[in-house]
């Protein structure tokens, strides 16, 4: 408490002057006392006059006070004005102080962003990346206006001269017209109709079309509005199987034909509306009940045919304990075939049953051999292939996409003159060789036989690849905001960090980002995939279909060290403490956040908070999963980088691996809006994966296991040595991944992840390790990632562990096996401060 000393002194003053007057006055009366009586009277009147003058000075007085106090008053709020005036201004000075801090940082990122525009110009002048202009257009091989006709044998068709390439520029997307049909044509040629109509090529103007499709027409070809009287640039597919006008440079598509032009007409599969995938039969065991069947009946038998048969006939009588059903006469009716090949015995409901039962399954080619392909021998493949018994493959014939499926993976090819040496060979392949051949098989009848749309979709690719056409991108989920456009959200500085200030993340890039490197159009010829004879399946499966991964004007996909190659184009940075192959520190090659949130606001703008200054972050996607938006007075932090807040059609754990146009980068980091980690652990976690690019990589390990007593499979959560799966509530994974979540896995497994609200991680998981054959990365010590102060997680709920189990065992049935692969490997850094417990030290390896 202060004390006001101008106060206190004003009123010892007054108290002094009165102590004086009294004395004075009682002095008065002693000392001049009356000596007579005659004077009494005239003393006592000068007192009272004395005491009247003092009491009127003692009022004075007193308003003297009242009036000096009123005055101190007034300076005392003065004071206390003045002081809040400087409190406010000293604020100010401080915010003022900051902002020129932040413009300060602002400006050296312009300087350094100048730098980089002052290099790239000289590098502009000195032509070390040269741009290119649009090609040349191509001359047409004829006269429009004119009929052409073609004067050269149908057999030695080829690409380079039987195709007019001007219609196709490498500039442009591939466009396909196609012709009408019939209200009344069959079911059939609607299927396959309709199968193009929805390709996603069709154009309605034929003068702008590279190539016209026509779909199982009986009339003359030559009638064709756009046929110019060779057919070129014609595909035709024949349903008939009919011998229409070959002389022509169409390229025709049938599953039976005795003339095809090699690397030029189409092998067209046989196909079917698909049955449900849960119906299909498991891969696993990798023995079935015959080691090898086969059921079919030929009308007429050449000599060499018959040695073949009576062959195969002896092996029914091994001695060993293989079964065999073998059969050359068809009990039930047969289907009807051409005079030299095989024909189907029974109904497609009992070869179905006997394929379900079979290990391999036995297709002979047909016995003349000028007959390539058959659509018996192409309904056995689908059927094969489909019920998971591998093909065993005696004579040549045609295979559907041979250039772009490597079928050594999927299928035993061997000629008929090893038929005596058919049960030894099928001996020595292991049950993992069994596995993996009847697990490729589904996948290629999955992807390229299933239906009429992906029979035309593979063939559409197959043609675009063959002509050296970019592929259309991928289609993307729009990141439609949750605010509309006029709100301007509140921002906020972002909270003190409490990361560890000695904390070392290692060599860091600046901020600078690494001068962008251009490829001409050469390089997407010239270093594309080694279709289907690579290690890493994802990213080349899907190369010849509509899921095709490609981005014009960048590299598709930038490798790795382990044998990933790049695809179409794609090429690294100049990032100094990574190969060329991995990347810089431009946009492409940094990561995003993909963060999942629901009404949990403090939470999330607190994991917010945390990613302030996290190097190489890109952006921060919020997917809200809720239907009301955010609160509007809700203050975000300012980290550095955009936060868009997408919002979802529906409240769907599935919404987490949407394909986001926002989403620029490769690297995809999936959070909880509840994890917290550390800066250093997020870089080292990046690198880590920037190394292994086709594999997930992240922090809480989990496993699967076999419960031998009720059986089935088991989720389990324990601390072990050993992982099959790494949660995504904190991951790094591939962007294309998100592609293949939404697009190709099976959509049964979508569903239960929205009916159970529950085990999207998992199906993440099953996935990648489905298309990999490849266990995910973990990486530190973490475990779990528990958040003390958050309300109460769906984790938390009783039937969680439950539905995980049920997840698993479900997945399981749609994939026909069980993807997941157990490993004890971790990966820690040689920087790391982590104390390992004894008894925890001999489960893990470190590199």
């Amino acid at each position: 408490m202060g004390i006001n000393f101008k106060k206190l002194s004003l009123n010892r003053c007054i108290a002094g002057t009165l102590a004086i007057y009294l004395i004075y006055a009682m002095f008065s009366k002693y000392s001049y006392s009356p000596t007579y009586e005659s004077d009494v009277t005239y003393v006592e009147a000068t007192d009272l006059s004395k005491m009247s003058s003092l009491r009127f000075s003692l009022e004075d007085m007193i308003r003297l006070k009242n009036s000096v106090s009123m005055e101190l008053r007034d300076l005392e709020l003065k004071r206390r004005k003045i002081l809040d005036e400087l409190t406010t201004l000293t604020k100010k000075v401080n915010e003022t102080r900051a902002e020129i801090l932040k413009v300060q940082v602002e400006k050296e990122k312009v300087y350094k962003s100048l730098e980089q525009a002052k290099v790239m110009r000289l590098e502009a002048m000195e032509k070390n990346t040269p741009e290119l202009a649009p090609p040349l257009h191509i001359v047409p091989q004829y006269d429009k206006e004119s009929k052409y006709i073609f004067d050269k044998s149908a057999s030695q068709c080829r690409l380079d001269y039987c195709f007019d390439f001007s219609q196709c520029p490498l500039t442009e997307e591939l466009k396909v017209f196609l012709y009408p049909v019939a209200e009344r044509a069959f079911v059939d040629t609607l299927m396959w109709q309709k199968a193009l109509e929805s390709s996603g090529f069709i154009t309605k103007n034929p003068e702008e079309a590279c190539l016209y499709f026509v779909v199982n027409l009986n009339k003359d070809l030559t009638k064709l509005a756009h046929w110019r009287g060779d057919g070129r640039n014609h595909v035709v597919i024949d349903l008939n199987n009919k011998s229409l006008s070959s002389m022509s440079r169409a390229i025709y598509a049938r599953q039976y034909s005795s003339s095809y032009r090699k690397n030029y007409d189409i092998v067209l599969p046989f196909t079917k509306v698909s049955s449900d995938i849960l119906s299909l039969p498991p891969l696993s065991p990798a023995r079935r009940k015959y080691l090898l069947s086969f059921q079919g009946e030929v009308k007429s038998q050449s000599p060499e045919e018959q040695i073949v048969i009576s062959v195969l006939k002896k092996l029914q009588l091994s001695t060993t304990d293989d079964k065999f059903l073998i059969h050359f006469k068809c009990i039930n009716n047969v289907l009807s075939a051409e005079e030299e090949e095989y024909a189907l015995c029974g109904t497609y409901q009992s070869r179905e049953e006997i394929l379900k039962e079979s290990t391999f399954s036995l297709i002979l080619s047909p016995q003349d051999f000028k007959i390539t392909s058959t659509k018996s021998v192409q309904q056995r493949l689908y059927e094969s292939l489909k019920f998971g018994a591998i093909p065993v493959i005696l004579g040549y014939i045609d295979i559907p996409f041979q250039n772009e499926i490597d079928w050594s993976r999927a299928a035993i090819i061997m000629p008929k003159a090893r038929a005596t040496e058919v049960h030894y060979l099928l001996r020595t392949i292991s049950d993992a060789d069994v596995l993996s051949l009847r697990r490729f098989g589904r996948i290629i009848w999955d992807k390229y036989f299933k239906t009429a749309e992906t029979v035309v979709a593979t063939m559409l690719s197959a043609l675009r690849d063959t002509l050296r056409l970019f592929p259309s991108p991928l289609e993307e989920t729009p990141s439609l905001s949750v605010f509309n456009s006029t709100f301007n959200p509140l921002k906020t500085d972002p909270p003190p960090s409490d990361e560890e200030i000695d904390e070392y993340l290692g060599p860091i890039e600046p901020p600078l980002a690494s001068p962008k490197f251009v490829r001409n159009y050469t390089y997407t010829t010239m270093n594309s995939y080694e279709r289907w004879n690579v290690m890493f399946e994802p990213f080349h499966l899907f190369q010849n279909t509509p899921f095709d991964p490609v981005v014009p004007t960048e590299a598709r996909f930038v490798g790795s060290s382990n044998g990933f190659r790049p695809v179409n184009g794609g090429a690294g940075g100049a990032g100094k403490e990574f190969s060329e192959v991995i990347g810089g520190n431009r946009p492409r090659e940094q990561f995003t956040v993909v963060m999942l949130a629901y009404e949990r606001d403090q939470v999330m703008i607190a994991s917010l908070g945390r990613l302030n200054e996290v190097p190489y972050l890109n952006k921060v996607i919020v997917v809200w999963n809720s239907r009301q938006p955010p609160a509007e007075d809700l203050q975000w932090p300012d980290i550095g980088v955009p936060i868009v807040v997408v919002k979802t059609e529906k409240n769907s754990l599935n919404n987490r691996f949407l394909p986001f146009d926002e989403i620029e980068t490769e690297a995809i980091l999936s959070v909880d809006d509840d994890v917290h980690l550390r800066h250093d652990e997020i870089v080292f976690g990046f690198r880590v994966w920037r190394e292994q690019r086709d594999r997930i990589v992240g922090f809480p390990g989990r496993f699967h296991a076999w419960d031998p007593l009720y059986g089935g499979w088991h989720y389990n959560s324990n601390y072990s040595c050993e992982l099959s799966m790494v949660l995504t509530g904190a991951a790094f994974f591939h962007k294309y991944y998100s592609y293949l979540y939404t697009y190709a896995m099976p959509q049964e497994i979508r569903e239960k992840v929205d009916e159970y609200m529950n085990c999207e991680d998992l199906a993440m998981n099953f996935l990648v390790s489905h298309y990999t054959r490849q266990p995910p990365v973990k990486v530190t010590n973490r475990w779990t990632f528990r958040c003390p102060g958050c309300p109460v997680t769906l984790s938390e709920d009783e039937t969680h562990f439950e539905e995980r189990h049920k997840c698993m065992n479900f997945f399981t049935q749609v994939y026909g096996y069980m993807p997941l692969l157990n490993t004890q490997f971790r990966v820690d850094s040689v920087l790391s401060k982590t104390r390992i417990p004894h008894d925890k030290q001999k489960c893990f390896k470190y590199v």
